[in-house]
């Protein structure tokens, strides 16, 4: 009897476990009807860049000249002038999608950057040399045309609807297997990196690897809401974390590429840094918040509205700035002109400030110019230094010695991570007392060799290696 009743309660049990697991299954989203509407409007996007054919530097006398030679013989010998004689072409690939019906598509700048050839593939198979109407490397965003019409779109949505835990679908083609899909939520919004500190990336797990970046993350309503872009990963491949453009930053930049030819965004000219929960009790905040200070660019909105050092930044133009990273997303929206108010805290009182900003300056290709503050001194490492002032060193972190950045003017520098604001500490293993001392280091540096430069940003230091080129 007892082996009866005790089964019979294992049957109930294994029931109820049946039945929830169902229930859980049937509670999950079903994206068959969405992906089979966004799927045309997705491509694959091909891209190459063209080799060398003539090496310059391996070319050598022929001894045969003006001699009938046979192919075979140039091939054999690598001769100058064998039409294999060179470096080959790069290939790639990602994804993107039309967002009209007339040939424009959207996909990441990272995928096309320094493409001599682009090859768009539709859904249908059909293949088409894609034009580049242009390309932004702040937001990693390009701009394509194909001479097509009446093609499949995408419908655009709004990101700043979303919230964490929201289901998110993409569509690419990862490793070149095309119109793959993939779902996962939303996992973080606003986030930021040094690397592109003008976009405010969507974490979400949902599963994104190579070949992915230009493709669309979409909405449970089939809307764009971002474009992925990247992943972080120990080894390269996808571990959960990935990354995708806001929709509203992508469109903003795409009109501008579509306008203009490239992208323009308003410069505010401060240096910020985090509020720690000391900075915070020392600069009478009740909790850790906002962009402090560190430094006001000469000449700049900031320093012509009266923002200075120490202030810090609680809110752009209506938008509260949480941390220093919402800080720039906020400024680089608005076009060079833009006037807006911009609210600090100065010893514990709240002061708004007008500003109209200023362009921020780039290159012909988009990328960011190294900005420079008047008042500097340039020297062989390409950048330009001050003295830090006593009343300014405890915003900075307090720092032993050492020199701020006030320019960088090396091309170098700024590849290997030197920016304005930075506080040079030591020089190959030599410390940096102050501006005289700094100067003396630079001095005896040997010509054409690599400096090590330690450094303090937000508080934290690391080492930067780089080699200064022989003009700087």
């Amino acid at each position: 009897m007892t082996k009866r009743i005790v089964f019979a309660f294992a049957a109930l049990a294994l029931v109820g476990m049946t039945g929830a697991a169902y229930a859980r299954v049937e509670g999950l989203p079903d994206f068959t009807g969405l992906v089979e509407e966004s799927v045309p409007a997705v491509v694959n996007i091909r891209v190459t860049q063209f080799g060398d054919r003539v090496r310059p530097d391996r070319e050598m006398e022929n001894p045969h000249e003006g001699e009938d030679m046979p192919e075979f013989w140039r091939r054999f010998f690598d001769i100058p002038g064998n039409p294999g004689y060179g470096e080959p072409d790069r290939q790639g690939a990602g994804s993107g999608f039309v967002i009209e019906e007339d040939g424009y598509i959207m996909t990441n700048h990272h995928v096309v950057d320094g493409a001599d050839q682009i090859i768009v593939r539709l859904a249908d198979r059909r293949e088409f040399e894609a034009e580049l109407i242009g390309s932004d490397p702040l937001s990693d965003i390009a701009l394509l045309k194909i001479d097509a019409g009446g093609l499949p779109t995408l419908k655009l949505g709004h990101s700043d609807e979303l919230r964490p835990g929201e289901w998110v679908v993409a569509i690419g083609s990862p490793f070149n297997f095309e119109q793959s899909v993939t779902a996962g939520i939303v996992s973080a919004k606003g986030r930021s990196t040094n690397q592109q500190q003008y976009v405010p990336f969507i974490q979400t797990d949902v599963a994104i690897n190579r070949g992915n970046s230009g493709g669309p993350l979409l909405n449970m309503d089939g809307e764009v809401v971002g474009i992925n872009s990247w992943i972080l990963s120990s080894g390269g491949g996808y571990m959960g974390l990935s990354f995708s453009i806001p929709i509203e930053t992508a469109s903003a930049a795409a009109g501008q590429l579509r306008e203009h030819g490239k992208v323009s965004r308003g410069l505010l000219g401060v240096q910020v840094g985090a509020v720690t929960r000391e900075m915070a009790e020392a600069l009478d905040l009740d909790r850790p918040i906002g962009a402090l200070v560190n430094d006001v660019t000469a000449g700049s909105a900031a320093e012509k509205a009266g923002i200075r050092p120490g202030d810090v930044i609680l809110a752009f133009d209506g938008a509260t700035v949480e941390s220093s990273g919402d800080l720039p997303p906020l400024v680089g929206a608005n076009p060079p002109g833009t006037r807006a108010d911009v609210l600090v805290s100065r010893n514990g009182e709240e002061m708004t400030f007008e500003v109209t900003l200023d362009a921020l300056e780039a290159d012909e290709e988009g990328n960011l110019l190294p900005a420079s503050a008047e008042g500097g001194q340039s020297n062989a490492l390409g950048l330009e230094v001050e003295a830090i002032a006593d009343d300014n060193r405890r915003a900075l972190g307090n720092p032993v010695g050492g020199v701020i950045v006030s320019g960088v003017e090396s091309d170098a520098a700024y590849r290997a991570g030197i920016r304005t604001g930075d506080i040079i500490l030591m020089i190959n293993n030599e410390k940096v007392e102050d501006l005289e001392s700094f100067d003396e280091l630079v001095e005896s540096l040997p010509a054409s060799k690599a400096v090590a430069l330690r450094v303090m940003r937000d508080g934290v230091t690391r080492f930067i290696a780089y080699t200064p080129a022989a003009e700087e």
